[in-house]
């Protein structure tokens, strides 16, 4: 598993989940409480119009950023709507089109679980890096001055204490990873749910 190139994409997945997850929710949030606030003026039609659409197109990318990264199929093709806004007629048939559009409040719904999501993969994320690093590092750091390295209610402050860390730590590598490729596999399981009906890996996919 370490040496397997997906792993590292199924990391990368989860390293960009938290900062796209605050931007989508950011974008989306602030785009609909405005316009829904200026809905009385009429001016907010636009907005909330607006934020739909960018939510449709969020929805879009993360199809294909699951696609890409996580080397799933999601079943069902994307589910794009048309866009005009040559005269009032069209406008007004473009903002119907966006309201029925099933994907643009699997979309929404998306917005919300990926800020969720987000948060959880990094904490997860920086958590078992963090950790492992400390494991790992022992035998060098375990006896520097001003330093004092526990493992629980234990004092690292032998080498074979230390190397016994860090074998500790090859371990916990070992299983983040596998906890960590589920992470990931439950988000592009997500994606594929929201916005095609299903997600399968490649490899299954072909068979």
């Amino acid at each position: 598993m370490p040496f397997d190139g997906q792993t590292y994409r199924n990391l990368a997945y989860l390293l960009l989940a938290f900062p796209l997850g605050i931007a989508y929710f950011t974008v989306v949030t602030t785009g609909l409480s405005t316009g829904l606030g200026l809905l009385v003026t009429l001016a907010g039609v636009p907005i909330v119009v607006g934020t739909l659409v960018v939510t449709i197109g969020i929805g879009s990318f993360e199809r294909r950023l699951a696609e890409w990264l996580l080397d799933v199929d999601i079943d069902g093709a994307p589910s794009d709507v048309e866009l005009a806004f040559g005269s009032a007629e069209e406008a007004v048939g473009t903002a119907k089109r966006i309201l029925i559009a099933p994907t643009t409040w699997t979309g929404l719904l998306l917005v919300g679980l990926k800020f969720v999501y987000g948060i959880v993969a990094f904490t997860a994320l920086v958590t078992a890096f963090a950790v492992a690093v400390s494991l790992l590092t022992l035998p060098v750091f375990y006896d520097a001055a001003g330093v004092t390295y526990t493992v629980g209610p234990y004092v690292v402050d032998t080498l074979r204490e230390a190397v016994a860390g860090a074998g500790l730590g090859v371990l916990l590598v070992l299983v983040s990873l596998h906890v960590l490729n589920g992470v990931a596999r439950f988000g592009g399981f997500l994606t594929g749910t929201l916005l095609g009906g299903e997600a399968r890996t490649t490899e299954a996919a072909d068979d």
